[in-house]
């Protein structure tokens, strides 16, 4: 029996756009890549199509995107539409890490640490 939620809708028309953006990506996310991703023990994809959305980086063995966001994304017209990103993706099981280029840049150890944490396997805690 597959996974429920091993089937993501693949929107085609979001392909070249997605193409486009990996293909120019920003400092951030070529550090991000570069730096660590590439080389992760768990696959990572850039720029990947799921749904009506396009991640920047998405692992599907952990159900896990990582979104680079301007350092003023949160402002009052993009919050809304983060926020409504993030509650789609969450119903479709998929967990959500969200940095800004600042931080990736500025605090990248710490980025890592936050991706190495969630990406880490799941133990098994024993009944005491």
């Amino acid at each position: 029996m597959r996974n429920a939620h091993a089937y993501r809708h693949y929107r085609r028309d979001l392909a070249t756009h997605a193409r486009i953006l990996r293909r120019d990506p920003t400092p951030a996310e070529r550090k991000l890549w570069c730096e660590y991703l590439q080389h992760h023990p768990c696959k990572f994809c850039r720029q990947k199509p799921l749904g009506s959305y396009i991640a920047d980086f998405y692992c599907a063995q952990k159900q896990l995107v990582i979104e680079l966001e301007e350092d003023d994304v949160f402002t009052m017209q993009r919050e809304p539409y983060a926020r409504r990103r993030t509650e789609v993706l969450a119903f479709q099981r998929i967990q959500v890490l969200r940095f800004t280029n600042r931080e990736v840049m500025l605090h990248f150890d710490a980025v890592c640490a936050q991706i190495e944490e969630a990406t880490a396997p799941a133990t098994l805690s024993m009944p005491g």
